[in-house]
């Protein structure tokens, strides 16, 4: 009997660098992205360890139910089901954020609409000869399509005086928006609201921002597996082109927003040319565009005339 069989016939003898070997070897096989770290992150969250810890303690024998629990969740992995849904929670901005299949998960490209909205927020005080209020202090914003909350929530973290609203259409996202909102202390300064954009909003912005669906249906099987069985379609599709969800919610944020007041949305790869004549002079002022790290347009930013 070779050293695997063994291994698949006794699982409680597994140790942790077999265990991990073994996550590693079945998740590449199965071309799985990142297959080290998507095997890393589930042991981890098996064992309810940290890194530092699985590395000091490569010998270290698993019970059987854990060891069976971590091969079960390998498993899940290499039929294409995200990490982050396996193990219920994605970082962001520093934040533990939960996320199911009701959310999008939150990816490290979308803090650029924080990092713009920020800037952003501090030039305009200074433009208009005031000193910047870094509390965001009297400050209305709101979060469009607030999803698992991430954007809505960052906000909250940097902008401690501001007032913040986070729309959505669907139930069960609010339902994991508020309790990302409560995990990470928030709960008393975001009001989450059932709506389609900024519809019931109620007041007038000093800030919108959002992620809104910005893929085409008509690339939907040109997507990885993660996305498209996974994560929830009324987040991900903008339209059969993926850029139609924008001009309503660029009309709306023209009505809500203050004079003055800035709009910064999350685009997607090849949505700049249909979204940036949306933006045009007159009703729009100070339009910038943000690359990310890969160089793709992520961020439109402006401010209302």
């Amino acid at each position: 009997m070779t050293d695997e069989t063994s291994t698949r016939a006794n699982p409680e003898k597994i140790d942790v660098r077999t265990a991990l070997k073994r996550g590693i070897a079945e998740l590449r096989s199965a071309n799985v992205p990142s297959y080290t770290l998507a095997a890393e992150l589930l042991l981890l969250h098996v064992l309810g360890r940290d890194r530092a810890w699985l590395y000091a303690h490569p010998e270290e024998v698993l019970p059987g139910l854990d060891a069976h629990r971590f091969l079960s969740l390998i498993l899940r992995r290499a039929s294409g089901e995200p990490t982050q849904y396996i193990t219920g929670k994605q970082e962001f901005w520093g934040l533990e954020f939960e996320v199911t299949p009701d959310v999008l998960i939150p990816r490290p490209e979308t803090e650029h609409v924080i990092e713009v909205a920020l800037d952003r927020l501090a030039v305009r005080e200074i433009w208009s000869g005031r000193k910047p209020t870094p509390t965001g202090g009297g400050l209305n914003i709101v979060d469009v399509g607030t999803g698992s909350g991430c954007i809505a929530i960052a906000l909250a973290k940097e902008l401690p005086g501001a007032r913040i609203v986070g729309t959505e259409i669907s139930e069960a996202a609010l339902a994991v928006a508020r309790r990302n909102a409560a995990r990470n202390g928030f709960a008393d300064r975001i009001t989450f609201l059932k709506s389609n954009l900024l519809g019931g909003a109620g007041v007038e912005y000093e800030l919108v921002v959002s992620n809104p669906p910005y893929i085409g249906r008509k690339e939907k099987e040109t997507l990885m597996r993660e996305i498209r069985d996974h994560e929830p379609e009324l987040a991900l599709y903008g339209g059969e082109e993926g850029y139609e969800f924008y001009a309503d919610l660029i009309a709306q944020a023209s009505h809500a927003l203050k004079t003055g007041g800035l709009l910064v949305l999350e685009l997607g790869h090849d949505s700049l040319p249909a979204v940036q004549p949306l933006l045009d002079f007159p009703s729009w002022t100070n339009v910038g565009v943000t690359k990310d790290l890969a160089g793709i347009d992520r961020v439109i930013a402006a401010e209302k005339s």
